[in-house]
Parts: C-alpha cells; sequence; structure tokens
C-alpha cells in the first residue's frame, strides 16, 4: 500500500471557514445553514460548505447579471477574454496536485489518475477555448430586400454572447465539467454561476479562487453551494438567465428543459447513457476485452458514456467475456489516495444502494453473475460486476446503472448488433472494436448516438463536440459547437 501524503494546502482548504462566491464576495449562506460533505472511502464526514438559500442564488445571479451588462467585462477584447482563460489555466497547472487531492477525497476516485486526466483534461480545455475568444466571427450578406427593390443596403451577422450563464455540474467529474461550461462562458463574453453537484463542491470553490487570482472582474463568475432542491431549481427560475447548461440525469434534464421553455432560456442538456460496445469477430479479441474492461471501470462506472452494455459476436462471447472478468477480478479496490488501487467507491451510500439493488435484481430474474456481485465497506465500494444471460429488454439493459457493473450479450451478426446497439433510450456514444475498415464504416451511420469511437471508448478531445442523441440530452459540449450555444445570432441590415 502506497498513500499519498495530502498537501499542507489540501488540509488547510478543508479546513476553512464554508464559504461561497457571490460578486466580489465570499459569503456563508443567508440564514447560516451548511451541509456536510463526505469521503467516500471512509464514509466519515469530510467538512462543511454554505447550504445555498434562493436569496444566495438570487444574488449570485444578480451580481452576474450587473457584471454583465454594466461592468468593464462586457467591453473587454477578444484578446483580453483569451489571456485571461490562459491564466486560469496555468493557475490550475501550477495547483494541480493540490486540485486532484481535492477530487479524491470528495469524489472517491484515484488522486493520480485525476491529476493526469480530470485536471489535465479541464486545463487542455481552458487553453482549446481560449483560442477561440478571438475567432468568433460574423458575416456580411448581400441582401436583396424584394420590397425595396430601388434602395441600396449593407448587411452584416454578429454573433453576440448569450448573457448570463447558469451552470449545473453532476458528481462524477466536478472540476472538468465545471470547466465544459466554464471555458465557452468566459471565452464569449458571459458571465456565469456555478452551482456544483451537493456531493461535490470542493474542485470547484479552489477554482472560485483561482478565478480571482486570474484577475476576473467580480460577478464574472459566482459560485454557490447547495441542494439541487434549493439552489439548483431557484438558478433554474431565475428570469436573469439567459442560458441554463446542465450535466446530470436525464430525469432531472428534463424538468429543467420543460422550465427552461416557460421562459424560453436557451439551454443545453447533457444527461445520461446506456452506450454499447460491440465487439465484431475480427477484431484484436485481447485489445477489445481490456478496452471494453476500462470503459465500463473507469471512474467505477460512473461515466455518463460508460459501455455498460457490451455485444459480442457469437462465436467469440465466452473468451471475451472470461476474459473481462479475469481483469475485473484483479482489480484493486480501495482509496484514492492509494496509488496501487485500481478502482476507488462510489459517490455516496445512495449509490452505492442502487447499484446494489440493480445486481440484486438480476439475480432475482435468474441471470448469472459472471465476476463481481458484492459489496463492501467502510465506504461506498461495489466490485466490478459482469453480469450475462440477461434479456436485452431487461431494466439492467435499458436503463442507466452508474455503476461498475457490465451486461453482456452474444450477437449472430451486423444486423442484429445494430439492432441492439440502437434499442435504447440513450444515444449517448458507442464503440466498434473491429479491423474490418468496410464494415466499420457501413455500422458508423447506423449507430445512433452522438459519438462513435473504433478500438477505444470514451476518447474525448476539446475540438470533438460531445453530447448525444435521444434521452442523452440536447446540444453538445467542446469544440465549435459548445461556442455556438453561449452565442446569439443577431441580423444587421443598414439602409444606406
Amino acid at each position: 500500500m502506497a498513500i499519498a501524503t495530502l498537501l499542507p494546502a489540501t488540509t488547510a482548504f478543508i479546513q476553512r471557514a464554508p464559504r461561497m462566491l457571490i460578486g466580489a464576495e465570499w459569503v456563508e449562506a443567508a440564514d447560516g445553514q451548511t451541509m456536510p460533505l463526505r469521503n467516500p472511502a471512509t464514509g466519515e464526514q469530510l467538512c462543511v460548505v454554505p447550504r445555498a438559500t434562493v436569496d444566495d442564488v438570487d444574488r449570485a445571479v444578480l451580481a452576474a447579471r450587473q457584471a454583465f451588462d454594466d461592468s468593464a467585462w462586457s467591453r473587454t477584447r477578444p484578446r483580453e477574454r483569451q489571456n485571461l482563460l490562459w491564466k486560469l489555466a496555468d493557475l490550475m497547472q501550477r495547483d494541480a496536485e493540490l486540485l486532484a487531492q481535492l477530487e479524491c477525497l470528495n469524489n472517491g476516485k484515484s488522486a493520480a489518475v485525476a491529476q493526469v486526466m480530470d485536471v489535465q483534461l479541464a486545463i487542455d480545455f481552458l487553453r482549446y477555448m481560449a483560442g477561440w475568444a478571438t475567432k468568433i466571427e460574423g458575416s456580411s450578406v448581400e441582401v436583396s430586400v424584394p420590397l425595396m427593390p430601388d434602395q441600396q443596403f449593407h448587411s452584416f451577422i454578429r454573433r453576440e454572447a448569450v448573457g448570463v450563464v447558469g451552470a449545473i455540474v453532476a458528481w462524477n467529474f466536478p472540476l472538468l465539467l465545471a470547466c465544459w461550461k466554464l471555458g465557452p462562458a468566459l471565452a464569449t463574453g458571459c458571465t456565469v454561476v456555478l452551482k456544483p453537484a451537493d456531493e461535490t463542491p470542493l474542485t470547484a470553490l479552489k477554482l472560485a479562487e483561482l478565478v480571482q487570482e486570474a484577475g476576473y472582474p467580480d460577478g464574472v463568475f459566482n459560485l454557490v453551494t447547495g441542494t439541487g432542491i434549493t439552489a439548483g431549481s431557484a438558478l433554474t427560475r431565475n428570469p436573469l438567465v439567459d442560458k441554463l447548461t446542465f450535466t446530470g440525469s436525464t430525469a432531472v434534464g428534463k424538468e429543467i428543459g420543460k422550465i427552461a421553455m416557460d421562459s424560453m432560456t436557451r439551454v443545453t442538456l447533457e444527461l445520461g447513457g446506456k452506450s454499447p460496445t460491440i465487439v465484431m469477430a475480427d477484431a484484436d479479441l485481447g485489445s477489445a476485452a481490456a478496452g471494453a474492461a476500462s470503459a465500463i471501470f473507469f471512474n467505477q462506472g460512473q461515466v455518463c458514456c460508460a459501455g455498460s452494455r457490451l455485444y459480442v459476436q457469437r462465436k467469440h462471447f465466452d473468451n471475451v467475456v472470461a476474459d473481462i472478468a479475469g481483469i475485473a477480478n484483479a482489480m484493486k479496490l480501495g482509496s484514492g489516495l492509494d496509488t496501487s488501487v485500481d478502482m476507488g467507491p462510489l459517490i455516496s451510500a445512495r449509490q452505492q444502494e442502487r447499484v446494489w439493488r440493480y445486481i440484486e435484481m438480476g439475480r432475482e430474474s435468474g441471470a448469472t453473475i459472471a465476476c463481481g456481485g458484492e459489496q463492501f465497506g467502510p465506504g461506498y465500494f461495489v466490485k466490478p460486476t459482469v453480469i450475462v444471460d440477461v434479456d436485452q429488454q431487461h431494466s439492467l439493459v435499458q436503463e442507466e446503472i452508474f455503476g461498475p457493473v457490465l451486461v453482456a450479450i452474444p450477437f449472430d451478426d451486423e444486423a442484429d448488433a445494430l439492432r441492439m446497439a440502437n434499442d435504447s433510450p440513450y444515444g449517448l456514444g458507442a464503440s466498434i472494436w473491429s479491423n474490418d475498415l468496410a464494415a466499420v464504416h457501413r455500422m458508423i451511420p447506423r449507430i445512433k448516438s452522438g459519438s462513435v469511437w473504433v478500438n477505444c471508448h470514451s476518447a474525448l478531445d476539446p475540438a470533438l463536440p460531445f453530447g448525444g442523441y435521444k434521452m442523452s440530452g440536447v446540444g453538445r459540449e467542446m469544440g465549435y459547437a459548445a461556442i455556438e450555444h453561449y452565442t446569439e445570432l443577431k441580423s444587421v441590415l443598414i439602409k444606406l
């Protein structure tokens, strides 16, 4: 066992007084209420943070509104927005180990993995978005205006910042998801009120400190901590918010979408998934098995695009499942501070119970547990689990579990694989494992998902838009598509 030593700055941050950022001030909740955070690896209380009231959220939105409408931020030039994002990314690079340790303690994931993946991906994304700040373009248009044939016109199209952004993020990748919202918002000139997940606000709180240190004007970035029921709902319903962006469950996303439509608030929703991993007979089976294991067991299976449904061509099904079970059985579970650990705990006792209910549901219905199927504590641990002998229509196949549980089903041919892969209410991601380029290109257009990976899974890049079909959401994160979602188009016609 090799337990990483906490940085003094990590310990000091956890022990600091509970505050959140509204405008220029670090404040308690208006009524002084707090809520506890727990270390998922032990179940013990880690610290407390403010439990924001509706008034707190309204004050944060007003601060963002004033910063967008009246402050120097509204006149900031693209180069300045670019440089501020670069500065923020540099500060995150400086504090990468601290951010990773906070993510580990608050979320349960490996601190070492968080530093090289979560934190570094967030930094890379901010740097990528910084480049877009100076490349937001409009266009000139030669118009006809048929009803005024004798007049001359000059016409152009502007792309302008949408305004105040209300951002609500999930608990599985707290820092990275926050930066997915923050990067395009700040690049385009928007202002932000961020509401992190109830369970995992620590890296968002540190991010708020770094935003201030980078030199952003007061009110450009505001952070409220609290429950989704109170703080999240208040942010969703506030009429001064111009755009809502949410990452989380489909059920909550649908409610946010309905509320947004009542006021015509712009909205992007990155929601749930039940992504298929398809292993064709010609695939490199060893690589496919390792890739399929990583696709479901990375981050304890708490990944929206996790490869939670495995379809393997029948002749190789038993061997691939056995290989994945072998990988799962060899995985070491424990604290994310232990550098020898392969998998950490789930986020909470509630999530542990949810995942366990699905495993028990499989047992009760006659499914076979090929490996795993156990939970233990202290902390919120579920062993990596593979389940076979499951019908395509079973809840294990159709519903998002959000844990280290893989359901595996054999298929006979390409058409069979596509039919089952698309037989889902979700459409976030999918992977194909094959060396037959012709087959791969036949399959890609027929798979109903926002991303298709070939011989890899959940491989993300800042330049590639990410989002889903069907119940997996509306709109896209990353790439130039994100810039489009944080701006409005304005048509201008001048009669000369």
